[in-house]
């Protein structure tokens, strides 16, 4: 069953076309994994599943739910996509959680806050079930005992683990993280990249951006690899990392020691 469909996907900022006609598809339980080098239109495409950016073409289906009805022409007789009722919106949002590259968690919230916010004031949540929610995420990713301080006294891999856990408080249907380690000293990374495969081993549904091509190759069910804005090549990481044919993708990875793969 297909958890998110994206169909001739196009993305334009001004005169630059940076996504053009993608298509793929994520199944429940799958982990794709996004490659690809900078400004190839990696993140743009999770910030316009997000509904962070604004679509010019395509659609986009989350959990069998439209994102786009349909197009109108504007007054300069460019045709735009209509969006969804707000309903259907908020319906999509609560279905997709996003981890960012910086974190992104509120400076004057604690840890527990952070992750209790949403449940408590978007599904109304009473504050008891949603600490205790809270709480369990935090134990599991090992940072029981930070509950209460602020994201401030936290290391960024720690920081980076409790966006995690905010995003599965909201009990999404598919997480995407955009670049999860780039903002991490390398000792860092190793931590967020263990939780990130804990999740894989529990059929968490995942759509994951980076520039980490051994993790890329040990967690991923199927890869990716974008340039210029389009979809270049996909398959499996043996595909991919073994076994390409492409010699876009070839000169790709060439980048990258033995030891990165």
């Amino acid at each position: 069953m297909a958890v998110l469909e994206v169909r001739h996907l196009c993305k334009r900022f001004g005169e630059n076309q940076v996504i053009s006609d993608i298509s793929f598809e994520v199944n429940k339980g799958e982990v794709l994994v996004i490659i690809g080098p900078s400004g190839s239109g990696k993140s743009t495409l999770l910030r316009c599943i997000n509904r962070l950016e604004k679509v010019d073409g395509g659609t986009i289906s989350v959990c069998g739910d439209e994102m786009i009805t349909g197009y109108e022409t504007d007054k300069k007789g460019i045709q735009r996509p209509v969006y969804a009722s707000p309903e259907v919106l908020r319906k999509i949002r609560l279905n997709v959680g996003m981890v960012f590259q910086n974190f992104n968690l509120f400076p004057h919230f604690s840890v527990l806050k952070n992750i209790t916010d949403a449940p408590v004031c978007v599904l109304k949540q009473d504050i008891q079930s949603a600490n205790e929610k809270a709480m369990a995420l935090l134990e599991k990713m090992g940072l029981k005992e930070k509950a209460q301080a602020y994201p401030c006294e936290l290391s960024g891999g720690q920081q980076q683990r409790v966006s995690i856990a905010r995003a599965l408080a909201l009990n999404p249907q598919i997480l995407f993280f955009d670049e999860p380690t780039s903002a991490l000293d390398p000792e860092l990374t190793g931590e967020i990249l263990k939780v990130i495969k804990e999740l894989a081993k529990e059929k968490m549904t995942m759509v994951i951006v980076t520039h980490e091509m051994a993790f890329a190759r040990d967690v991923a069910d199927r890869v990716i690899f974008m340039d210029g804005g389009v979809i270049v090549e996909q398959g499996t990481p043996a595909e991919i990392f073994s076994n390409t044919q492409n010699e876009r993708t070839k000169a790709f990875l060439k980048r990258f020691s033995e030891s990165d793969l």
